[in-house]
């Protein structure tokens, strides 16, 4: 098997192995909070310190594997997951909510890692290969959607005496396995010349429209993504529906998410990146009027499916637009930037879900997300024009 079809191969697997301690985590730990928090309206508040954690780890993790390979801190990452899922199986047994908390800022940076899985993807990829890579190895977290869930729903009570606790046992087990995995990975490293050149300023490389576009794809999209999904295991309880419910909700959520990865990176090879980036963003907006349509369990399932087919489209559209922006010495600080704002977003999304639905309902959390969407369509056919307008120039030259 060629290399670089291995290492996607590889990637696919980690990502499946990520997605799988997320769900899991996205369907257990705003209950588990609920259950610790003395203030209810807290409840989403581990979910934040996870984000936070991401957000803290995304700049250095970036720094290390220019220095130390894409493999080697890989493996550093999964070794900080294993240490995460043992800290918030103490904090369930300790019933200590602020232990949670620090749990999860640890598991937040183990995610931090694994987020670079689709840019390693894109190493020493050709152009027409790059797309598809970072695709493919996002659909990896199909099996995670599919699996994270019921591992979530089957484990949560194995423990009797303390729920929630078989759930994070169960995490450092996923961890191990991408470990192994990642032994199989052969990304080669940067030469010395590539690691000692540091490139243009960061602050001229944000200045492209390219840059700016795609950061605020990825950037809106996992935030708006992560302020309804963190929410609803909330919102399907204050509703009445069971917990099995939500599991299927969030399981669907995730075939959403990565599902469509298997054919994203041909649509956008085929219909372009941009086109690919709007129709994400006419989906996020169905999802948001299927949510505000009702509370029932179609509902529910409607506007969670869309909402990652969606995240899905502007997700992966904005990562391969942003392999165009960067030269392979660059690569470090520009994908660094851009997943410190993914994280930064996130981490306000996080915050901001929990307080939004405590204190508005639903209703407000969708109605929430529809200004920045109207900020990315107006960035996207911005560029849309300027690469138009660029075109025709050169046409009547």
């Amino acid at each position: 098997m060629e290399r670089q079809h291995r290492n996607v191969l590889v990637l696919s697997g980690c990502q499946a192995t990520l997605q799988t301690t997320g769900a899991t985590m996205t369907a257990v730990t705003g209950l588990a909070g609920f259950a610790l928090a003395d203030d209810k309206s807290f409840a989403t508040v581990p979910l934040t310190f996870y984000v936070l954690g991401s957000a803290a780890t995304t700049i250095p993790a970036s720094l290390l594997m220019k220095s130390l390979g894409r493999r080697g801190g890989f493996q550093v990452g999964t070794a900080i997951g294993m240490c995460g899922a043992a800290v918030c199986s103490a904090a369930m047994v300790a019933a200590n909510f602020w232990l949670l908390c620090a749990g999860m800022f640890v598991m937040g940076v183990y995610t931090a890692f694994g987020k670079y899985y689709r840019f390693a993807a894109a190493d020493g990829v050709t152009g027409g290969f790059r797309a598809k890579a970072i695709s493919l190895t996002l659909a990896g977290g199909i099996v995670g959607g599919v699996f994270g869930p019921e591992m979530a729903k089957r484990s949560k009570d194995l423990i009797e005496a303390t729920p929630y606790l078989g759930s994070y046992l169960s995490l450092i087990a996923v961890c191990l396995v991408a470990t192994l995995l990642l032994t199989r990975l052969d990304i080669p490293q940067l030469s010395e010349s590539e690691r000692s050149d540091s490139g243009r300023p960061l602050a001229e490389i944000m200045r492209q429209p390219v840059f700016i576009v795609a950061v605020l794809a990825a950037m809106l999209s996992y935030g708006i993504m992560n302020l309804m999904m963190t929410s609803t295991p909330l919102a399907m309880r204050a509703h009445d529906h069971h917990f099995n419910d939500a599991a299927f909700v969030l399981e669907w959520h995730m075939i959403g998410m990565y599902g469509p990865s298997f054919f994203t990176g041909t649509l956008i090879n085929r219909f372009g990146v941009l086109n690919t980036i709007l129709a994400g963003i006419v989906l996020l907006l169905l999802c948001i009027v299927a949510a505000l349509a009702g509370t029932e369990l179609l509902n529910f399932w409607l506007a969670l499916f869309l909402l990652g087919v969606g995240w899905n489209f502007m997700y992966v559209g904005g990562s391969a637009l942003l392999t165009e922006c960067h030269a392979p010495a660059e690569r470090a600080k520009t994908q660094a930037a851009n997943d410190f704002m993914v994280f930064v977003m996130m981490a306000i999304s996080s915050a901001s879900s929990g307080l939004l639905l405590n204190k508005s309902g639903w209703s407000a959390v969708n109605y929430g997300s529809i200004p920045f969407l109207v900020l990315a369509a107006g960035a996207t056919l911005w560029l849309v024009w300027k690469r138009r307008r660029r075109r025709s120039s050169s046409g009547s030259g």
